[in-house]
């Protein structure tokens, strides 16, 4: 087991106060911090107590430090701490054969891994979970035509009328295609129109506040009516959400522990100031309106507790959580592959049979696949990912 210190990633949506708060440091910092990534990603790999990073600890005995999980070449996980301050872009993510048929024709198309075009910087899938530390609002699939139609209706914008008669059609998924198409189209006066429609229709609708909020940060993009078209999401700390391939979502506001294959795959469609590929990110979107899937934790031995119902299919990671102390003094944690450890409260001591380590409020640990058991003591609150 060795302690592990993961990079931050300063991107503009990020906050200046929730990483650093966590980890003890002096608020606000310098720049916004996004996520904190730990695990063994070649774009920003961990270092590892001793020396070198953990991508270099596995290389050098992956049968010890991965064990089974070597089937995919990789630790095929990658863990985060999120803080949103500002909405991230929208977008979707490829499942495993979009991943490396895009990849592979990109390579072949002799795009350099660092153009700022590239669509698909690995041939890997990134079916993705967050778990809530803060209330955390989201976007998440698409939400029931119907009612996407009468917010879009309520606006009175004339230009968005053949929109709502898409979404009234009687095949969603057909209706919803349609909208998508029409309305990442709509030229920049329109989104305007719909916007100040929108600001004066106060607090008649939340989609109307997201539209108004969303333009304030990005005025003229279309991504602000396609919001419309989404399930809003508000999870309370502890509730979990997944994100499968080719769910068209999109992180407002929070902070919360995300795990997910470890990929930087993205297609973006608005939002953002990073590179935009309508046609892309409309041929890998799943158009059929669904609840977003949400989950409370399950309990699963005393003090641990975990979220299996959300993870149909996905080999690559599993999430827990140990909540150590009061009535669960220890904590026991099992698992045959890698696993990475992260505190988010308090002061968990971490025993895996050869040694141990005390973690605070954002500290981590890699435990290699040959040690089993972990121990925990203390008293805190501790995620634990690892392969399914």
């Amino acid at each position: 087991m060795r302690a592990l210190t993961g990079r931050i990633q300063p991107y503009a949506w990020g906050s200046r106060v929730a990483i650093a708060a966590i980890q003890g440091r002096p608020v606000p910092s310098e720049t916004p911090e996004a996520e904190l990534w730990l695990g063994a990603h070649p774009a920003a790999p961990s270092t590892v107590d001793g020396g070198g990073t953990l991508a270099d600890l596995i290389a050098a005995d992956p049968a010890a430090t991965l064990g089974p999980a070597q089937r995919f070449g990789r630790l095929p996980f990658l863990l985060k701490l999120l803080a949103a301050d500002q909405p991230l872009s929208l977008q979707v993510h490829p499942d495993a054969a979009q991943a490396r048929a895009g990849f592979d024709a990109e390579n072949a198309a002799g795009v350099p891994l660092s153009a700022p075009e590239r669509n698909y910087s690995d041939p890997y899938h990134k079916p993705e979970m967050i778990v809530a530390l803060t209330d955390f609002d989201a976007l998440c699939g698409f939400a029931p035509p119907q009612r996407s139609a009468d917010l879009l209706a309520g606006l009175a914008v004339p230009e968005l009328d053949p929109v709502v008669a898409a979404l009234r059609s009687e095949r969603a998924a057909d209706g919803i295609r349609a909208a998508v198409a029409a309305l990442l189209a709509v030229p920049v006066r329109t989104v305007e129109t719909a916007v100040r429609a929108a600001a004066a229709g106060g607090d008649r609708a939340p989609g109307y506040r997201l539209m108004v909020e969303l333009a304030r940060r990005h005025p003229g993009d279309p991504g602000v009516l396609v919001a419309v078209l989404l399930n809003q999401v508000r999870l309370r700390p502890g509730q979990a959400l997944y994100a499968p391939a080719g769910c068209l979502h999109a992180y407002l506001d929070g902070v919360g522990v995300e795990l997910m294959a470890a990929s930087d795959n993205v297609l973006r469609g608005g939002l953002t100031p990073k590179h935009v590929d309508v046609p892309e990110l409309q041929r890998l979107l799943r158009y059929e309106p669904a609840p977003p899937p949400i989950a409370d934790p399950v309990p699963v031995a005393g003090g641990l507790e975990s979220y299996p119902q959300l993870l149909p299919g996905v080999a690559e990671f599993a999430l827990s959580v140990a909540r150590v102390g009061g009535p669960h003094r220890r904590v026991e944690l099992a698992a045959t592959g890698p696993r990475v450890l992260f505190c988010v409260h308090g002061r968990v001591i971490a025993n895996d049979g050869a040694g141990e380590l005390s973690l605070g409020p954002g500290e981590a640990a890699f435990v290699p696949a040959d040690r089993r058991a972990v121990r925990l003591s203390g008293y805190g609150e501790l995620f634990q990912a690892t392969t399914a």
